[in-house]
């Protein structure tokens, strides 16, 4: 992923015309409750509009994002979320415009969903400090309803549940929409256990009704006038309509009949005629219906400022996501912001080569320097371009005054990560993804070395080749599975079958030809420590293939032998020079035998002895380790590569004759890619976005610095973004169908869109409804504000919220955290009354106090619950991240104890978070360690968020017992070791995701045990996620699943055996009824 760091210099804009638009991409309307006014988000501001339309007024003029406007019940107010503290907070303002003031301090998103009936508080939707009784399972996914006071103060919790919409007629109640687990919220057309229902909350009873139980989508319910029925949202139709359903049940009533776009955000008002009006957006634009009549679109204009000629300033000092050495080694071309450049190699002058709004990616010298090579999607795909120098007086790139680009490669079909072969006639090239080619540029022959039947896609630029020093041969990367790659040695013209030259049935990577094409070097998992789970972290190590027999046997001599032989072939060369010439040649500066590139060297063809290759392979690293990249000295003697084992990348080195291995430089680094001059005299280092010069002598790095600057039209780099997605998505999505979906019709329904956008935000939502169109798992688009906003800490505690009075009452200290320490006398009921001194009152925000105090030695002033026996203490706050964490062990150990509690010992308890490494050994500690005389396991997948470990676990738990060691007196071990052989009992729901459907689905159709809990929704498939010049990120499905019936997995949810739901008024008072469920049955089946 490319990941994108600059900074902001300035805005030049040649003039401006104030200019009448009708926009067309509007978000978030509200409608007043008198039915007057509806206010709207556009460009990520907030603007009101009568009912009837008219000209829009703006209310808010912040440069970041601002949405979702609530209106308080006498119209004179709203609320707002807004990102101006690097998340999204709740605002308030007055409903004529003026300043906003803030009212929530968290650093999690908070998002307002309603005034209180009585307008004097106002509900958000955060992930804060949960109530301490509730049995859900902690993630930052599952956020808890809250309320605020207008006007500024202590925060409420109202309950432990997620809730999206909420709406409140009286004290008595409100209705909500649910969130029962992960998706993207702008996914379309799905039917699942996931999909959103409303809800009915009753306050004086604590309870929980479900009023909706279709099985797609229900959202945004909003009370009618006089409390007997609401209006929500459902895609009962295919696509969102307005539907009305009385609240004592009853047939559901259709009001809208819209079908090629949703539906959304829904609110309704009440006029002065009394009759009631609804408001919606549909496809960006505002309507309005009143109960009998057709919905109307509202027109409206908006006067702004059109800017013209306006385009952003921004200065490249980081953010290089690839580069290249020209041959003469005095210039460095690399690619920022999806733009290619070309410096001197001491940054000091440096030429941007394209100014498009298009991506250009896989940038390279020609062979003789003359031209800079890269790949740019124009035109809606991949084409390869050449930019040349146009004066002779101007050697180099950097100073050119002239540049001419031209096209090398275009065809229909895409076209990228084009490489020269060293004799300049040939390109080898990526065809529309899947298939590598190559071109014989005097001919304009094309010759197919692999093709879409061989090769399989995940991501772009995600295949690898390199050619030989001679120009007749490729080594390439070939993924022969998601799990396995081998080395393949390609003959350029094709007309020999490829020759495997690697075929290990490991990760076998990143081939190199090294020593002017006698040996090849790559990476390799075969020998390095792997984690437990299959698919997780790896350690590698470098190997060597020779591919002749007589370097292999030099590099099998001695240090002396070698030195002997080095010695003697020196001496020869002498006389021989001795003889010819009369006189010894004096040896001249290694620079003035540079030479350019001219196609009349003369390069002696490869020999490659295929005759027993596969024994002429070395381990050249002496230590398995977290490898980024590697390559040789010159003389072949020293191995420089990258790599890690604690802390960050550093560089290291090995000689290979005398195998001492140090650290070279000291870099504390991440992961990069290591590049030589053509000569191999300078080693060059990309990594974290920036490059710089490896002095090997002095065991020192030092940055390149770039001098540039550039310009960005951010209107029309979003649109050349959304095409890359729009085309990407047509090439590679798993199902040929786009699931029944007319993917070209809908990418030209949004792409009109693109114009009216003004924010990087409202890109990723459009990008997500787009996506959304297909109905698949894992798609969407991902906005990042990197800005340095809020960071609030952790004290490690749960706090009462009924308490009213001024500090932070705790409910209970949390094992592991900040106030647990020896020689903190902290109890359960003491108040922490100040922080660093500071009065923590009751009318203010709680988290305002912890702001950016992570790690940092704070004072708190605590009491008992009298507000006696004042005491202090400093403590070291820990982060959300870190107090996640505690969370989740303590809510495996309420578990645990509850099982061994109601078993009396007989079962024992696993949860599964995830699929990798960490959670498979901590299966293992659990069940083969202290659950290993139990008579039945429950194993606990609940909320995975999903990895890879589906095929480790079904294997553990399918042991089946066949050989016992034992001694007369006891059994002391058996076969299978490491693996589960008695019971188990399987719990499920419906946030489950990605592989942690896989893993349902899979024990479902084994059949390892009875399944507790709600379906799984349908998510077994691989994620597609790419960055973006802008750093959004997006994804789509490349590649999914299927089942042993050969069914698509992707969106076939997982039924259980036993249907069991936690209920929302009793999971929160800490009951686990699927837990209680799954206990029960197990020891049913334990007694037969």
């Amino acid at each position: 992923m490319k990941t994108i760091l600059f900074s902001l210099l300035l805005s030049i804009t040649s003039f401006n015309l104030v200019a009448q638009i009708t926009p067309e991409w509007m978000r978030y309307p509200s409608v007043s409750p008198d039915g007057s006014t509806i206010a709207f988000v556009y460009q990520g501001d907030i603007y009101t509009v009568l009912l009837e339309g008219g000209q829009a007024e703006r209310l808010t003029f912040h440069p970041e994002m601002d949405v979702q406007p609530v209106w308080s019940p006498d119209g004179q107010e709203i609320a707002f979320a807004s990102e101006r503290h690097g998340n999204f907070d709740v605002f308030l303002m007055n409903a004529k415009g003026g300043e906003a003031t803030r009212l929530s301090y968290h650093s999690n998103n908070e998002m307002p969903l309603s005034f209180s009936a009585n307008g004097q508080k106002i509900y958000f939707d955060a992930h804060r400090i949960d109530n301490s009784a509730n049995r859900e399972y902690p993630t930052t996914s599952h956020t808890e309803l809250y309320s605020v006071p207008v006007h500024g103060g202590g925060i409420t919790q109202v309950f432990s549940i997620p809730v999206k919409a909420l709406s409140e007629r009286d004290n008595s109640g409100f209705l909500y929409e649910d969130m029962p687990g992960r998706e993207d919220v702008w996914r379309k057309h799905h039917q699942s256990a996931v999909t959103h229902d409303v809800w009915l909350f009753n306050r004086s009873e604590s309870s929980h009704t479900k009023l909706t139980d279709f099985e797609g989508e229900d959202r945004n319910p909003v009370w009618n006038s006089d409390g007997t029925a609401f209006y929500f949202l459902s895609e009962r139709s295919g696509t969102f309509n307005v539907y009305k359903q009385n609240i004592a049940g009853g047939q559901v009533e259709q009001l809208t009949y819209f079908e090629t776009h949703p539906v959304r955000f829904l609110s309704a008002g009440t006029l002065t005629n009394e009759r009631e009006v609804l408001v919606f957006g549909y496809h960006g634009e505002l309507y309005t219906m009143q109960l009998g009549q057709q919905p109307s679109k509202v027109p409206l204009t908006i006067r702004t400022q059109q800017v013209i000629s306006g385009q952003e300033r921004i200065k490249i000092n980081g953010g290089v996501s690839e580069m290249a050495i020209s041959p003469n080694g005095k210039e460095m071309a690399f690619i920022a912001r999806g733009e290619v450049f070309v410096t001197s190699l001491d940054g000091s002058l440096t030429k941007r080569l394209t100014s498009t709004p298009e991506n250009e990616r896989f940038v390279e010298f020609s062979p003789d320097g003359k031209s800079v090579v890269y790949a740019s999607e124009r035109n809606g795909k991949w084409s390869i371009f050449q930019t040349k120098v146009v004066r002779k007086e101007e050697p180099f790139f950097y100073a050119a005054t002239l540049l001419k680009e031209e096209v090398l490669i275009s065809s229909e079909k895409d076209n990228y990560m084009p490489k020269f072969s060293p004799d300049g006639l040939q390109i080898a090239f990526v065809e529309d993804r899947k298939n590598i080619k190559v071109l014989h540029i005097e001919s304009g022959n094309e010759v197919v070395l692999l093709d879409e039947t061989q090769l399989f896609h995940m991501r772009d630029g995600d295949k690898y080749f390199s050619w030989s020093p001679d120009s007749k041969w490729l080594l390439v990367e070939f993924d022969k599975l998601l799990n396995n790659a081998d080395v393949y040695l390609m003959d350029a013209t094709g007309k020999e079958e490829p020759k495997v030259l690697v075929n290990s049935g490991y990760y076998d990577r990143m081939p190199k030809w090294v020593q002017n094409g006698k040996q090849m070097i790559w990476m390799s998992n075969r020998n390095g420590l792997k984690s437990y789970a299959t698919s997780g972290s790896t350690e590698y190590d470098v190997y060597t293939m020779f591919f002749t027999q007589e370097g292999w046997d030099e590099y099998n001599l001695s240090e002396e032998q070698y030195k002997l032989k080095k010695a003697i072939e020196e001496a020869q060369s002498q006389q021989e020079i001795v003889e010819e010439n009369g006189v010894a040649k004096e040896n001249k500066d290694k620079k003035s035998r540079r030479v350019a590139y001219s196609k009349s060297e003369s390069i002696e063809p490869l020999s490659i002895d295929l005759d027993n290759i596969e024994d002429r392979i070395a381990k050249l690293t002496i230590h398995s380790s977290r490898m980024s990249d590697a390559v040789l000295s010159k003389d072949g003697g020293t191995m420089y590569y990258l790599t890690r084992f604690d802390g960050g990348y550093d560089l290291w080195s090995t000689n290979l004759r005398s195998r001492e291995t140090k650290v070279a430089i000291s870099l504390d680094g991440s992961s990069g890619e290591l590049i030589w001059d053509k000569e191999q005299e300078q080693l060059y280092l990309l990594s974290g976005g920036r490059i710089s010069k490896l002095d090997l002598d002095k065991g020192i790095k030092k940055a390149v610095p770039i001098a540039s600057e550039t310009s960005i039209d951010a209107d029309k780099e979003r649109l050349a973004m959304f095409d890359h997605i729009a085309l990407r998505t047509s090439k590679i999505f798993y199902e040929p169908t786009f699931h029944g979906i007319d993917w070209t019709m809908m990418v030209g329904e949004y792409r009109t869109k693109v114009d009216d956008l003004g924010h990087d935000y409202e890109f990723a939502e459009l990008i997500s409804e787009l996506v959304g169109e297909l109905n698949v798992s894992h798609a969407g688009g991902r906005y990042r504000n990197v800005s340095d906003g809020d960071e609030t800490a952790s004290l490690g505690i749960f706090m009462d919220y009924a308490y009213q009075g001024d500090g932070i009452k705790i409910s209970e200290l949390v094992k592991g955290g900040p106030l647990v320490k020896a020689g903190l006398e902290i109890e359960v009921g003491d108040i922490i009354q100040k922080i660093d001194g500071e009065l923590v009152l009751a009318d203010k925000d709680w988290a305002s106090y912890l702001n950016r105090k992570t790690g940092k030695r704070t004072l708190l002033t605590i009491t008992d619950e009298s507000g006696k026996n004042e005491r202090e203490f400093t403590v070291l706050p820990i982060s959300q991240g870190v107090f996640n964490g505690l969370l989740y062990n303590r809510f495996v150990d309420m578990n645990e104890a509850e099982v061994l509690d109601r078993s009396n010992g007989r079962l024992g308890y696993v949860h599964i978070s995830g699929m990798g490494d960490r959670q498979f050994r901590d299966v293992i500690d659990r069940i083969l360690g202290k659950h290993y005389d139990k008579e039945a396991i429950i194993v606990d997948a609940r909320n995975n968020g999903g990895g890879d470990l589906v095929a480790d676990l079904q294997m553990f738990f399918t042991g089946t017992p066949f050989l016992t060691y034992a001694t007369e007196q006891m059994v002391v071990g058996g076969e299978p070791t490491s693996r589960w052989t008695k019971p188990i009992i399987g719990l499920f729901n419906e946030d489950m995701y990605s592989d942690g459907h896989c893993y349902a689905s899979a024990f479902s159709d084994l059949k390892l045990g009875t399944m507790v809990g709600t379906p799984v929704p349908g998510t077994c498939s691989f994620a597609g996620w790419e960055g973006l010049p802008n750093g959004s990120v997006w994804g789509v499905v490349p590649i999914s699943a299927k089942n042993k019936a050969g069914e698509w997995l992707e969106n076939k949810q997982t039924i259980p055996d036993l249907l069991i739901r936690n209920q929302p008024s009793v999971i929160t008072s800490g009951r686990d009824e699927q837990l209680e469920a799954a206990i029960d049955q197990m020891l049913k089946e334990l007694e037969g």
